[in-house]
């Protein structure tokens, strides 16, 4: 049922505009990277819907996710979304956040 769920929502993103990337590349230059382990990946789609979601969250800049290494980078503005939110938005899409890595 999650897993459906989850499909959904990605579907209902859609794909990432041209004009999306450009602004994702120009806030890219400033910021902060942090790294999570997360749990709950149980195939790629896992991990490319997890991308796509948080690109769409204000303040994120770039989100790249590795399954099955269960890996997030997250390149977003500190001064527009705080970690805790980032965090707790991976939650809400259903996964696990186990730890954090040195950026």
């Amino acid at each position: 049922m999650f897993r459906r769920k989850f499909v959904q929502l990605i579907a209902a993103v859609g794909a990432t505009s041209m004009a999306s990337i450009a602004r994702a590349e120009a806030r890219a230059t400033q910021g902060k990277t942090v790294i999570y382990v997360v749990k709950g990946f149980s195939c790629v789609t896992c991990a490319v819907g997890l991308d796509t979601m948080l690109q769409k969250q204000k303040g994120v800049a770039w989100s790249q996710s590795a399954y099955p290494e269960g890996i997030v980078r997250i390149h977003f503005d500190p001064k527009t979304v705080a970690e805790n939110s980032l965090k707790a938005f991976i939650r809400e899409m259903g996964f696990t956040v186990a730890a954090e890595q040195g950026s």
